[in-house]
């Protein structure tokens, strides 16, 4: 078999030189004798694993000293309780826009400590578009507007970051998080679990503003507390070392390929090579407005349900991996963040090429 190329949602594929540099320094890091898995948080090896993660982080997406980075664990999902426990206050209300399965579970866990207005949502069109803003009907004395700009499961995604004036936007970026620049200045909060583009899951990065922290409700667990994170450099207690260490190559790899601007320009032209095969050959169809299509994850149907097992049994023969679209929307998945190479989208598309030929 010819090279495996994982197309799996997450945990998602990593860069190959990060894995080849991970098992070079698996059981001695730097002459230390230790693997980083065995170091103490609070030494100064990790220590400087940690800073240097921060600031390399914080240098690629443009993140100022407005902002604290902080290194949580519980992964995305967590902070869907954790983001109105600590940005509510003192208020009662926050907006969320309603565009897929991970807005909905945002949507979900928030109602449980305030009320939630859904300004917007696209799904009586099945979620394959985005509202218009001027249709939304937001609340200047919310606590914050809370989007999904990039819904993993259904291959949606925002062309522009909402306009929430003084309210702090908040925005759940685990699948686009360092995919392209962004402007981190028009948000408040800005949340993203690593498992996509970062690194290995059971991590979750939050970027707040600094006038932010120190909301928590007093319910509020410590371990969900920014305040508690920021004042403690993310270390309250160990933290997930070796997935921070690995998020850490990555940055160091990404800035190798020249930052968010490069790995911007490449991942749009992955997602133009494959929706514009998708579009042009019958076999195969994307359900997604073309103005809201993902760069991140390309969901897929075949003409024929009845070919989906033989379509996967081929992929995966050809070391096509995870093309499996999830459950709750059926058909087929791409997911080329990051560290899928474009050559991965060449034999995707040269695979279902011959596929469509054969079974067509």
């Amino acid at each position: 078999m010819s090279r495996a190329y994982n197309f799996c949602a997450g945990p998602a594929t990593l860069p190959e030189p990060v894995l080849q540099q991970a098992r070079e320094e698996m059981l001695d890091w730097h002459g230390t004798g230790m693997s980083v898995m065995e170091m103490s948080h609070r030494g100064d090896e990790f220590v400087e694993i940690a800073d240097t993660a921060e600031k390399d982080l914080r240098e690629l997406a443009g993140v100022s000293d407005d902002y604290a980075v902080l290194f949580m664990q519980g992964g995305a999902s967590s902070q869907f309780a954790t983001i109105p426990l600590n940005l509510l206050g003192d208020k009662t209300s926050a907006d969320y826009v309603n565009t897929g399965i991970w807005s909905k579970k945002a949507i979900a866990e928030a109602s449980r400590y305030g009320h939630v207005n859904v300004a917007a949502s696209s799904e009586a069109d099945g979620f394959t578009s985005i509202p218009d803003q001027e249709s939304w009907n937001t609340r200047a004395d919310a606590a914050y507007l809370h989007y999904t700009p990039n819904e993993t499961i259904g291959g949606l995604e925002f062309d522009f970051v909402p306009d929430s004036g003084s309210v702090p936007l908040v925005a759940d970026m685990s699948s686009t998080m360092l995919s392209r620049p962004l402007e981190v200045s028009r948000f408040g909060l800005i949340y993203a679990g690593a498992q996509k583009n970062i690194g290995p899951s059971g991590l979750v990065v939050v970027i707040i503003r600094k006038d932010l922290l120190g909301r928590a409700r007093k319910i509020t667990p410590t371990m969900m507390n920014y305040q508690v994170f920021a004042d403690n450099d993310s270390m309250f207690n160990t933290p997930a070392t070796y997935s921070w260490y690995l998020a850490g190559l990555v940055f160091k790899w990404l800035k190798a390929q020249g930052g968010v601007t490069a790995m911007g320009e490449i991942n749009r032209r992955k997602a133009s090579k494959l929706y514009g095969f998708i579009d042009n050959n019958d076999f195969y169809a994307n359900p997604i407005s073309p103005r809201f299509r993902s760069w991140m994850n390309i969901p897929f149907t075949l003409a024929d349900d009845a070919l989906n097992n033989a379509f996967l049994e081929g992929a995966n023969e050809r070391g096509l991996l995870n093309l499996k679209g999830h459950r709750s929307v059926g058909g087929m998945r791409a997911s080329i963040y990051n560290a899928m190479p474009e050559a991965g989208v060449d034999a995707l598309i040269d695979y279902m090429t011959a596929f469509a030929k054969e079974r067509g």
